[in-house]
Parts: structure tokens; sequence; C-alpha cells
């Protein structure tokens, strides 16, 4: 499991319990997870006391947690975070058991939010019974949500996403095009043999439309070596960037992080481009730097070479965060920003 911050609430001695041994487990398995007690004995549980109303509580968390897990009733869930409700696609995953731990239910952002997978999880390390209700789920049918969420792929239209679900259901075909191998077995309700009105493109381009609905599935798969001047904005850097992306036909959407040189990593406007496109920024000595052996010749600057230690900051720096020995694209230059891609190794998981 990736790192990341859960929340667990109970409301009484009984669901303290279970709520302490989800928090356990979950961070034995490497996420962040806090177990909280909303109740008059709370401080005897265990557990965190939580003393603000719940709609507070549930504000907060719902901002900052991945996911949150009720034990108690459900209604008291749905209360608590439907003011916070706005959108599958930034919603966290919301889950429901019982103070006697029989069932966990997947309340809130079955697919892109997770619940479900948590669902099961949380099933697996309890001994509960995982309550799924949505309908591709609890049929066994393909999700093309729950997919993009697992391979960590920009899904850009909820709607046609859900004309996908609705075609599934109604078993009216879909085809699919793909620009990179696959390994598992293609899932039958997809077809790369029939071309139907609507499709699914695993692609970096998002303009690119084999089908004429075309629902795009973009990989975030690229990395962004950077170099800049001094006090260059973040809205020099982002024009740098998408002239570059245009130029090869990738989407934005496709960006796994940005590198650079570590004199670099307080840079207000790099750090600001990152924080806008929600990339995390990664920083390298000179001597990291030039350890990276390419296999191909890179466009060293002895200008840059004596200001920073390293003749060449944004080709390096997208070799070593990326893995590749290979650049996609190398230096281009423009208004103080130096800017080159690489891709992160990557195969369609259908298994």
């Amino acid at each position: 499991m990736e790192e990341k911050k859960y929340a667990v609430i109970a409301f009484t001695r009984a669901g303290s319990r279970h709520a302490l041994r989800i928090a356990r487990a979950l961070e034995e398995r490497g996420a962040v997870c806090a177990a909280y007690g909303k109740g008059k004995e709370a401080g005897q549980w265990g557990t965190r006391p939580v003393e603000e109303p719940l709609g507070e509580w549930a504000r907060r968390a719902f901002q900052e947690c991945a996911g949150l897990i009720f034990i108690g009733a459900a209604g008291i869930a749905v209360r608590a975070v439907a003011p916070f409700v706005v959108s599958k696609a930034s919603d966290p995953a919301v889950l429901c058991m019982d103070e006697q731990g029989r069932f966990v239910i997947s309340l809130l952002s079955g697919h892109l939010g997770g619940a479900n997978e948590l669902t099961r999880e949380i099933a697996a390390l309890t001994g509960a019974v995982p309550v799924i209700t949505t309908a591709t789920d609890a049929g066994g049918r393909f999700s093309v949500d729950d997919f993009a969420r697992r391979e960590n792929l920009y899904l850009d239209d909820l709607k046609l996403a859900k004309e996908v679900a609705a075609a599934v259901l109604e078993e009216r075909p879909i085809g699919l095009y793909s620009d990179f191998e696959w390994c598992g077995q293609i899932p039958p309700e997809l077809s790369m043999q029939k071309k139907g009105e609507l499709g699914v493109s695993i692609s970096l381009d998002e303009a690119y439309n084999p089908f004429p609905r075309t629902l795009h599935l973009v990989p975030r798969i690229t990395v962004l070596g950077i170099g800049c001047r001094r006090g260059a904005s973040a809205e020099q850097i982002e024009a740098a960037v998408k002239r570059v992306l245009d130029q090869n036909q990738i989407s934005m959407n496709s960006l796994a992080r940005a590198a650079s040189i570590d004199v670099k990593k307080e840079e207000p406007g790099l750090l600001e481009f990152c924080r806008r496109r929600q990339i995390p920024l990664m920083t390298y000595t000179a001597e990291e730097l030039l350890s990276v052996e390419p296999e191909e010749e890179l466009a060293e600057s002895e200008f840059v070479r004596q200001t920073v230690g390293v003749g060449n900051v944004c080709e390096r720096s997208a070799l070593l965060a990326s893995g590749r020995k290979r650049l996609l694209q190398g230096k281009t230059a423009g208004d103080g920003v130096t800017v080159a891609l690489a891709l992160e190794e990557y195969t369609v998981n259908f298994g």
C-alpha cells in the first residue's frame, strides 16, 4: 500500500477496539492512520479523544485524509460527511463498520477514491464481511474508474466514464486503444477489434480520439527535468513546460514529478508550479547528477557547470528521477527556463 493518511473514529468502547486494530494493521502496511474516539468516556478507550463537534472533525479529516472509517451506525457516517461531498474525482474513501466488527461497508468513492479496495483490505484484516454495492463490482464486471485509480491513470471525463460503466452493464461494445504494451488478459468488456461509437484510449496524447466518443486514460509517467534562473515565476515555468509537452503531443495530466538540482529546492516559482500541478519536486546534489550515465550525449554548459557544479541540470535530473538512461526530449530553453522530458517505464496491467 502507498503511504496515505487515514482516520478511524469509534463511538463506543467496543468500537474503539476495532478502530485501534484497524489503525495498527494499516500502519503495519505503510499507511499513516490514527484512531479517534467520540464519547464521554473516549479518553479511557485508548483512542485519541475528539472534543470538537463531529462535523468539525469530519470536515478536517475529509480534507486531509485519503480515507475515513467510521465504527458505528451508517447514518452517523452519512450525516457527518454529507456537507463536504463534492465529486467522486476528489472525495476521499468513506467506510463504515458496525461496532461488533461483522460488516465493513464501502459508502463513498468506491472506485476513484479507493473505498472498495480499502473495504476488501480491512475485511481481510479483521475477518469482517465486505459490503460493496457498486454495480460493476457486484456483478464482477470491468470498472473503468477502479482501473484508472489502480493503474494511476488520469481519467479525463467523468460523464464519459459513466457512459462506459453503463455500456459494461448493458453489454454494449466498448473499444480499446493503447499506445502501451499490456500484460494480463484484456477484460471481455473491452475490444481492440471492435471500433464502435464509444471507446477507451490509454495514451499520453489526450487530444487523440480513436473513437467518436473517446474516454482518455492518461498514464502519469512523465518526468520533468527543470532548470531555471533565480526568480523565474510559476507562470514562466508552466509556459515552458507546456510548450515542450505540446511539441511532443503529451498531456499535462501525464506529469508524475519534477526534478532539479538541490540549490533550487526552495525556488518559489518552481515550488508553486509543482503545487499547482500537484506533483512532487525531487532535488539532487551536483554529485548525484554527475553520477548519471546516459546512453546519449547531453547538452553540457560551461556556464552552468561553473554556477552549480554540473554542466546540465534538466536532462540529468529527468534521467535520475525517471530511472531511465534515455530522454524522450532533450534540453529546450526559453525565458530563463530549461526543460527535458523522460518517461517512466510503463506497461498496462490488466491482471
